[in-house]
């Protein structure tokens, strides 16, 4: 398993295919180095907005009535990619009308290479979601995803900054808590680079972060973005001093890649010089 970490603009499209060529022009980047996970980060379909009208641009509210007519084509064209490639994907989070809530969800949907589509909501909500942009928490279930011999969950931006559902995750079998993110000053991006560092360190297993980076100065709702990707351990047996284990350089577009050895995680949980796991868990 190799993963595929994105550090990506919200770039500025002039129709739908262009957004489709740039996806699979990204996605063949990383296939060429091997990669067979890709994680995007959160809200990164908001580039499909750069080819809405101004007045829709503008609106919070109406950007979103306006996604919706393009989420089947945005599944759909991941799902092809993933099947295409042999590879799985964690796409751009995307703002998704849910009849059974009241607002809107940020929804991270899962594509595996046989086709399926699966996917993890959002749950804990920062103030301009919750204030201004009306997007509200979704599906509460942690959701886990089986693909190349790991078992991955998904931790959207702020809710890695919360222990109880990574515990949750770590209980039912995880190795790879996947964070994919959206912040706007080195403040946000920071809290969740400590959070997924705090979540390896408790847990003792792998958390994978993917950020926007850049400007998109036409968007409402995401025109600022800081971030880099990177992948954290705990800091103990067979991992680094740090926990670092890879790490991009911030708002430079592009890909990091690493392979992570999943037989570390049960050494460093049974010979470790911590326990960190099985005091979080109460696991045996």
């Amino acid at each position: 398993m190799r993963l595929a970490l994105a550090q990506y603009p919200i770039t500025q499209h002039t129709s739908i295919e262009a957004w489709r060529l740039h996806v699979r022009d990204w996605i063949q980047k990383a296939v060429l180095e091997k990669a067979n996970v890709f994680v995007f980060p959160e809200y990164g379909s908001m580039e499909l907005v750069s080819f809405f009208g101004s007045e829709i641009q503008k609106s919070l509210t109406l950007q979103i009535v306006e996604l919706q007519k393009y989420l089947k084509i945005f599944t759909e064209h991941y799902q092809c990619l993933a099947k295409e490639f042999n590879i799985a994907i964690l796409a751009p989070s995307i703002p998704v009308q849910d009849p059974r809530f009241l607002k809107p969800v940020n929804r991270a949907y899962f594509f595996f290479p046989d086709g399926r589509i699966e996917h993890q909501d959002k749950t804990h909500m920062t103030r301009f979601e919750n204030e201004s942009w009306n997007v509200g928490a979704g599906d509460k279930t942690q959701k886990t995803f089986d693909v190349f011999g790991c078992r991955f969950g998904v931790s959207i931006c702020f809710d890695v900054e919360f222990p109880f559902s990574a515990m949750e995750l770590a209980k039912n079998g995880v190795q790879v808590l996947l964070a994919p993110s959206c912040t706007e000053t080195l403040k946000g991006m920071n809290r969740v680079h400590i959070g997924a560092r705090a979540r390896a360190l408790e847990n003792q297993y792998y958390v994978a972060v993917s950020q926007t980076v850049g400007t998109a100065s036409w968007s409402e709702a995401v025109d600022i973005n800081t971030g880099t990707a990177a992948l954290y351990s705990t800091c103990d047996v067979g991992f680094p001093d740090d926990g670092t284990l890879v790490s991009g350089k911030i708002n430079e577009p592009g890909w990091i890649y690493f392979e992570p050895d999943l037989s570390l995680i049960e050494k460093v949980r049974t010979e470790g010089q911590v326990f960190n796991f099985k005091n979080m868990t109460g696991a045996q």
